[in-house]
């Protein structure tokens, strides 16, 4: 039984900070995990442990207690593929390096549709580093955001929808390892590897069993089930593989902050799950509310 006194309230083990694409600080990430009623919350920006400091910083005005991770970008052939990864080793120099290959793929990818943006609508570069942070992963929730700033779309969900659509012409990907690479590396860093919401695309387009098979065997941990972008039939699969493969099951909000719609805590994580995780973990520790 996992220890109830380490877990006062909800555990929400998916949330981004302005370190990725999220709006708030991970301080106020932490402060609105606080009045949301969490009792603990992951930060898990995209491709970067930068927000851990500032996190854990408040841990102690807030009583929340902070899971340090990464969701780390993989890539099955033009599949984006998301793996969260928790409390590994922030100086690991096969993972930290391969995150910052990630981010530079990313900043080279955003700096290229912005100029082919730029050939049909009033918007530069400097509009996307406008909201952005140092530091932070830059990516396409960047370029929305300076899309919507100059009036190009009225929010974020609706410049993905448009401009930024794989189908609008100004899309491209960018490098990330495959999801078998992620999970070694997570796994070599002392850390916890969960395959973020699987189940998007509905039961037919769930992660190929032989695929999710030799990831299991590699080490992963757990499947993302509850989360709001996974459709039902999609659950329903996923439920029944995490039973074949023996994975664990996570709920996550995947909050960030207003730049979604998603809310903290309106899914969660069983504090038996999370227990698991710690007691695997060899790369770095929670940072418990006293």
């Amino acid at each position: 039984m996992a220890d109830e006194r380490r877990f006062r309230g909800p555990i929400d083990l998916h949330t981004h900070s302005r370190v990725s694409d999220g709006t708030e600080s991970p301080a106020e990430l932490m402060r609105a995990a606080a009045v949301a009623g969490l009792g603990t919350v992951a930060l898990t920006d995209h491709d970067s442990t930068a927000g851990w400091a500032d996190a854990a910083s408040a841990v102690a005005e807030t009583g929340v207690t902070l899971i340090p991770g990464m969701e780390l970008s993989t890539r099955v052939e033009f599949a984006s593929v998301h793996m969260l990864g928790y409390l590994f080793d922030p100086e690991n120099q096969a993972l930290t390096a391969e995150s910052e290959r990630i981010r530079s793929g990313r900043l080279r990818r955003a700096e290229e549709m912005v100029r082919r943006i730029s050939e049909d609508y009033d918007i530069t570069w400097a509009d996307v580093l406008a909201q952005s942070v140092e530091g932070a992963t830059v990516g396409r929730p960047h370029i929305a955001d300076a899309l919507v700033a100059r009036g190009l779309a009225p929010d974020r969900s609706a410049a993905f929808a448009g401009i930024l659509h794989w189908r609008g012409g100004y899309y491209q990907p960018h490098y990330a390892p495959d999801p078998l690479t992620g999970v070694r590396l997570i796994r070599e860093a002392g850390g916890v590897p969960v395959l973020a919401h699987p189940g998007t695309g509905g039961r037919g387009r769930v992660i190929p069993e032989e695929r999710l098979a030799r990831l299991a065997d590699a080490g992963l941990f757990g499947l993302e089930i509850d989360h709001r972008e996974n459709t039902p039939d999609g659950k329903e699969r996923l439920h029944e593989l995490a039973v074949r493969y023996g994975l664990a099951i996570t709920g996550s909000s995947d909050y960030h902050g207003s730049g979604k719609p998603n809310r903290l805590g309106e899914n969660t994580t069983s504090p038996e799950v999370l227990e698991a995780i710690i007691e695997e973990a060899t790369g770095a520790a929670p940072f418990f509310a006293s």
